[in-house]
Protein backbone atom coordinates (compact mmCIF):
# COMPACT_ATOMS: atom_id res chain seq x y z
CA UNK A 1 0.00 0.00 0.00
CA UNK A 2 1.36 3.53 -0.60
CA UNK A 3 2.26 5.52 2.49
CA UNK A 4 1.15 8.34 0.91
CA UNK A 5 -2.96 8.38 2.25
CA UNK A 6 -5.51 10.23 -0.18
CA UNK A 7 -6.82 11.85 3.26
CA UNK A 8 -3.85 14.20 3.74
CA UNK A 9 -3.93 17.74 2.94
CA UNK A 10 -1.91 18.49 -0.20
CA UNK A 11 -3.69 21.32 -1.07
CA UNK A 12 -0.99 24.17 0.17
CA UNK A 13 1.72 25.28 -2.31
CA UNK A 14 5.56 23.65 -2.34
CA UNK A 15 7.34 26.43 -0.95
CA UNK A 16 4.77 26.78 1.82
CA UNK A 17 5.38 22.86 2.44
CA UNK A 18 8.97 22.59 4.55
CA UNK A 19 11.90 21.22 3.45
CA UNK A 20 13.26 18.12 4.76
CA UNK A 21 16.79 17.70 5.35
CA UNK A 22 18.63 14.27 6.09
CA UNK A 23 22.60 13.17 5.95
CA UNK A 24 24.75 10.57 6.69
CA UNK A 25 26.84 12.77 9.12
CA UNK A 26 26.56 16.03 11.80
CA UNK A 27 28.86 17.14 9.29
CA UNK A 28 26.68 16.17 6.71
CA UNK A 29 23.59 17.91 8.02
CA UNK A 30 25.49 21.23 9.11
CA UNK A 31 26.23 21.04 4.91
CA UNK A 32 22.76 21.23 4.09
CA UNK A 33 21.51 22.97 6.61
CA UNK A 34 23.87 25.87 4.85
CA UNK A 35 22.85 24.88 1.32
CA UNK A 36 19.24 25.98 2.42
CA UNK A 37 18.76 28.56 4.73
CA UNK A 38 19.36 31.53 2.31
CA UNK A 39 15.91 30.43 0.60
CA UNK A 40 14.55 31.32 3.83
CA UNK A 41 12.21 28.54 3.60
CA UNK A 42 10.92 26.77 6.68
CA UNK A 43 13.26 23.30 7.50
CA UNK A 44 11.10 20.54 8.72
CA UNK A 45 13.33 18.42 10.22
CA UNK A 46 17.21 17.29 9.64
CA UNK A 47 16.80 13.73 10.24
CA UNK A 48 19.36 10.99 10.32
CA UNK A 49 19.35 8.54 7.14
CA UNK A 50 17.85 5.61 8.77
CA UNK A 51 15.11 8.34 9.97
CA UNK A 52 14.24 9.99 7.09
CA UNK A 53 12.22 7.74 5.01
CA UNK A 54 9.84 7.02 8.19
CA UNK A 55 9.53 10.83 8.19
CA UNK A 56 9.05 11.36 4.81
CA UNK A 57 6.22 8.44 4.02
CA UNK A 58 4.46 10.31 6.53
CA UNK A 59 5.07 13.69 5.83
CA UNK A 60 1.72 15.38 3.96
CA UNK A 61 3.96 17.68 1.97
CA UNK A 62 7.12 19.65 1.22
CA UNK A 63 8.86 21.47 -0.58
CA UNK A 64 11.93 19.32 -1.11
CA UNK A 65 14.30 16.72 0.12
CA UNK A 66 18.09 17.58 0.54
CA UNK A 67 20.18 14.72 1.29
CA UNK A 68 23.48 15.14 2.14
CA UNK A 69 26.17 12.30 2.02
CA UNK A 70 29.62 12.05 2.97
CA UNK A 71 29.91 8.08 3.61
CA UNK A 72 28.20 5.09 2.56
CA UNK A 73 25.33 4.87 4.46
CA UNK A 74 24.83 1.10 3.56
CA UNK A 75 21.24 -0.61 3.29
CA UNK A 76 19.64 2.59 5.26
CA UNK A 77 20.93 5.15 2.61
CA UNK A 78 19.84 2.57 -0.32
CA UNK A 79 16.31 2.49 0.90
CA UNK A 80 15.87 6.59 1.52
CA UNK A 81 17.56 6.92 -1.90
CA UNK A 82 15.11 4.33 -3.73
CA UNK A 83 11.77 6.12 -1.56
CA UNK A 84 12.91 9.34 -3.16
CA UNK A 85 14.02 7.98 -6.87
CA UNK A 86 10.21 6.88 -6.68
CA UNK A 87 8.32 10.30 -5.28
CA UNK A 88 10.08 12.37 -7.33
CA UNK A 89 8.97 9.92 -10.28
CA UNK A 90 5.63 11.09 -9.37
CA UNK A 91 6.62 14.26 -8.51
CA UNK A 92 5.46 14.35 -4.98
CA UNK A 93 8.33 16.68 -4.37
CA UNK A 94 11.77 17.59 -5.39
CA UNK A 95 14.80 16.23 -4.38
CA UNK A 96 18.68 17.13 -4.07
CA UNK A 97 21.23 14.52 -3.12
CA UNK A 98 24.62 16.11 -2.78
CA UNK A 99 27.49 13.60 -2.28
CA UNK A 100 31.00 12.94 -2.14
CA UNK A 101 33.07 11.28 -5.33
CA UNK A 102 33.37 7.80 -3.78
CA UNK A 103 29.68 7.51 -3.47
CA UNK A 104 28.88 7.64 -7.25
CA UNK A 105 28.03 4.33 -7.84
CA UNK A 106 25.93 2.92 -5.07
CA UNK A 107 23.90 6.78 -5.55
CA UNK A 108 23.58 6.55 -9.06
CA UNK A 109 21.74 2.80 -9.01
CA UNK A 110 19.88 3.88 -6.32
CA UNK A 111 18.11 6.62 -8.09
CA UNK A 112 17.99 5.24 -11.87
CA UNK A 113 16.89 7.48 -14.22
CA UNK A 114 14.60 9.55 -11.64
CA UNK A 115 14.52 13.38 -12.10
CA UNK A 116 16.22 13.87 -8.41
CA UNK A 117 19.09 16.35 -8.59
CA UNK A 118 22.83 14.98 -7.66
CA UNK A 119 25.35 17.01 -6.87
CA UNK A 120 29.19 15.72 -6.50
CA UNK A 121 31.35 18.25 -4.22
CA UNK A 122 29.44 21.24 -5.44
CA UNK A 123 29.72 24.68 -4.60
CA UNK A 124 27.32 26.90 -3.54
CA UNK A 125 26.19 28.56 -6.25
CA UNK A 126 26.00 24.34 -8.24
CA UNK A 127 24.17 23.85 -4.74
CA UNK A 128 21.62 27.13 -5.26
CA UNK A 129 20.64 26.09 -8.80
CA UNK A 130 20.05 22.25 -7.94
CA UNK A 131 17.60 23.62 -4.88
CA UNK A 132 16.24 26.13 -7.36
CA UNK A 133 15.58 23.78 -9.81
CA UNK A 134 13.97 20.93 -7.43
CA UNK A 135 11.62 23.31 -5.81
CA UNK A 136 10.54 25.02 -9.01
CA UNK A 137 8.54 27.97 -7.29
CA UNK A 138 10.89 28.99 -4.84
CA UNK A 139 11.97 32.59 -6.70
CA UNK A 140 15.99 33.25 -6.64
CA UNK A 141 17.43 35.86 -4.53
CA UNK A 142 19.13 39.02 -6.24
CA UNK A 143 22.33 37.49 -4.61
CA UNK A 144 22.05 34.43 -6.60
CA UNK A 145 22.47 35.83 -9.89
CA UNK A 146 25.34 32.76 -9.96
CA UNK A 147 22.70 30.25 -9.39
CA UNK A 148 20.36 31.43 -11.96
CA UNK A 149 22.71 31.75 -14.62
CA UNK A 150 24.00 27.74 -13.26
CA UNK A 151 20.01 26.75 -13.41
CA UNK A 152 19.44 28.05 -17.07
CA UNK A 153 22.59 26.29 -18.07
CA UNK A 154 21.16 23.05 -17.02
CA UNK A 155 17.63 23.67 -18.82
CA UNK A 156 20.09 24.23 -22.18
CA UNK A 157 21.68 20.98 -21.12
CA UNK A 158 18.81 18.90 -22.93
CA UNK A 159 18.37 20.63 -25.91
CA UNK A 160 22.33 20.73 -26.82
CA UNK A 161 21.92 16.80 -26.06
CA UNK A 162 18.98 16.54 -28.16
CA UNK A 163 21.16 18.06 -31.07
CA UNK A 164 23.67 15.65 -30.35
CA UNK A 165 21.53 12.52 -30.86
CA UNK A 166 19.91 14.09 -34.37
CA UNK A 167 23.88 14.30 -35.41
CA UNK A 168 24.51 10.89 -34.85
CA UNK A 169 21.48 9.89 -36.18
CA UNK A 170 22.07 10.90 -39.19
CA UNK A 171 25.95 9.75 -39.04
CA UNK A 172 24.61 6.51 -38.37
CA UNK A 173 21.92 6.76 -41.44
CA UNK A 174 24.30 7.66 -44.13
CA UNK A 175 23.90 10.90 -46.32
CA UNK A 176 20.40 11.45 -46.79
CA UNK A 177 18.80 8.80 -44.24
CA UNK A 178 17.48 9.19 -41.14
CA UNK A 179 17.27 6.99 -38.24
CA UNK A 180 16.48 7.32 -34.43
CA UNK A 181 18.63 6.74 -32.05
CA UNK A 182 17.56 3.02 -30.79
CA UNK A 183 18.69 0.41 -28.39
CA UNK A 184 18.56 -2.58 -31.47
CA UNK A 185 21.28 -4.13 -32.61
CA UNK A 186 23.65 -2.59 -34.48
CA UNK A 187 23.65 -4.08 -38.41
CA UNK A 188 26.11 -5.95 -39.54
CA UNK A 189 28.99 -4.80 -41.35
CA UNK A 190 30.10 -1.63 -39.57
CA UNK A 191 33.26 0.31 -40.51
CA UNK A 192 35.54 -1.27 -37.63
CA UNK A 193 37.83 1.09 -35.89
CA UNK A 194 40.87 0.14 -34.04
CA UNK A 195 40.78 1.09 -30.09
CA UNK A 196 44.39 2.41 -30.75
CA UNK A 197 42.98 5.37 -32.69
CA UNK A 198 40.82 6.02 -30.29
CA UNK A 199 42.83 6.14 -27.43
CA UNK A 200 45.27 8.26 -29.64
CA UNK A 201 42.30 10.87 -29.82
CA UNK A 202 41.96 10.95 -26.19
CA UNK A 203 45.10 11.15 -25.56
CA UNK A 204 45.82 14.33 -27.82
CA UNK A 205 42.30 16.05 -26.20
CA UNK A 206 44.02 15.26 -22.94
CA UNK A 207 47.48 17.08 -23.74
CA UNK A 208 45.96 20.20 -24.19
CA UNK A 209 45.58 20.92 -20.58
CA UNK A 210 49.51 21.31 -20.44
CA UNK A 211 49.32 23.96 -22.99
CA UNK A 212 46.16 25.85 -21.95
CA UNK A 213 43.21 25.66 -19.32
CA UNK A 214 41.29 22.36 -19.72
CA UNK A 215 38.16 24.46 -18.94
CA UNK A 216 38.57 25.98 -22.96
CA UNK A 217 37.93 22.41 -24.33
CA UNK A 218 35.32 21.52 -22.16
CA UNK A 219 33.14 18.87 -24.11
CA UNK A 220 32.07 16.26 -21.70
CA UNK A 221 29.61 14.47 -24.19
CA UNK A 222 32.54 14.02 -26.98
CA UNK A 223 34.75 12.63 -24.03
CA UNK A 224 32.06 10.41 -23.02
CA UNK A 225 31.55 9.02 -26.26
CA UNK A 226 34.93 8.51 -27.27
CA UNK A 227 35.84 6.49 -23.72
CA UNK A 228 32.66 3.93 -24.21
CA UNK A 229 33.87 3.69 -28.07
CA UNK A 230 37.42 2.34 -26.48
CA UNK A 231 35.97 0.70 -23.87
CA UNK A 232 33.67 -1.24 -26.55
CA UNK A 233 36.06 -2.27 -28.54
CA UNK A 234 38.82 -3.36 -26.29
CA UNK A 235 35.63 -5.38 -24.33
CA UNK A 236 35.55 -3.33 -21.15
CA UNK A 237 32.77 -2.38 -18.76
CA UNK A 238 32.46 1.31 -17.85
CA UNK A 239 30.96 2.40 -14.21
CA UNK A 240 29.68 5.48 -13.56
CA UNK A 241 32.18 6.87 -11.75
CA UNK A 242 34.47 6.05 -14.67
CA UNK A 243 32.98 7.59 -17.45
CA UNK A 244 32.52 10.73 -15.00
CA UNK A 245 36.32 10.61 -14.52
CA UNK A 246 36.42 10.31 -18.56
CA UNK A 247 34.09 13.35 -19.08
CA UNK A 248 36.96 15.83 -18.19
CA UNK A 249 34.90 18.09 -16.26
CA UNK A 250 33.43 18.52 -12.53
CA UNK A 251 31.83 15.47 -11.86
CA UNK A 252 28.20 17.30 -11.24
CA UNK A 253 28.39 18.11 -14.79
CA UNK A 254 28.94 14.77 -15.64
CA UNK A 255 26.49 13.24 -14.16
CA UNK A 256 24.39 15.53 -15.56
CA UNK A 257 24.82 14.59 -19.03
CA UNK A 258 25.43 11.21 -18.68
CA UNK A 259 21.68 11.01 -17.23
CA UNK A 260 20.38 13.45 -20.25
CA UNK A 261 22.68 11.09 -22.66
CA UNK A 262 20.64 7.87 -21.15
CA UNK A 263 17.56 10.23 -21.43
CA UNK A 264 18.21 10.91 -25.26
CA UNK A 265 18.85 6.70 -26.05
CA UNK A 266 22.17 7.47 -27.17
CA UNK A 267 23.88 5.71 -23.36
CA UNK A 268 22.36 2.91 -22.16
CA UNK A 269 22.41 1.41 -18.44
CA UNK A 270 23.38 -1.83 -17.42
CA UNK A 271 22.83 -3.37 -14.43
CA UNK A 272 25.86 -5.01 -12.38
CA UNK A 273 24.79 -8.74 -12.32
CA UNK A 274 27.65 -9.50 -9.48
CA UNK A 275 26.95 -5.83 -7.56
CA UNK A 276 23.23 -4.20 -6.85
CA UNK A 277 24.65 -0.97 -5.90
CA UNK A 278 26.58 -0.59 -9.37
CA UNK A 279 25.76 0.12 -12.96
CA UNK A 280 27.42 0.22 -16.05
CA UNK A 281 27.11 2.64 -18.87
CA UNK A 282 27.96 1.49 -22.66
CA UNK A 283 26.45 3.17 -25.78
CA UNK A 284 23.73 2.50 -27.21
CA UNK A 285 23.97 0.39 -30.60
CA UNK A 286 23.13 2.87 -33.10
CA UNK A 287 25.00 5.47 -31.64
CA UNK A 288 28.17 3.04 -32.14
CA UNK A 289 27.69 2.16 -35.19
CA UNK A 290 27.20 6.34 -35.95
CA UNK A 291 31.01 6.70 -34.29
CA UNK A 292 32.44 3.87 -36.52
CA UNK A 293 30.99 5.53 -39.54
CA UNK A 294 31.91 9.06 -38.37
CA UNK A 295 35.79 7.59 -37.89
CA UNK A 296 35.40 5.73 -41.34
CA UNK A 297 34.39 8.98 -43.26
CA UNK A 298 37.19 10.73 -41.84
CA UNK A 299 39.72 8.60 -42.49
CA UNK A 300 43.33 9.25 -41.37
CA UNK A 301 42.56 13.15 -40.41
CA UNK A 302 43.69 13.73 -36.92
CA UNK A 303 40.33 13.63 -35.19
CA UNK A 304 40.79 15.95 -31.61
Amino acid sequence: MDAYSSERDLSYSKFDAPILIAGSSDCALERARRSVEPFQARIGASLTLADAKQRIESQPAASAVWIELDEDGGEPMDDLLTLIARDALDERYGAVVSIARPLIDPVFAALRESPVQVLIEANSAERAAALALATSKVPLSTNDVAADRNAEQLRQLSDEVGRIASTLARLSAGPGGTTAIARTEPAAGAPAVSAETVRSIIRARRLRARYFQEELFADPAWDMLLDLLQAEISHLRVPVSSLCIAAAVPATTALRWLKTMVQQGIFIRRADPHDGRRVFVELAPEASRALCSYFAEVGPVAVI
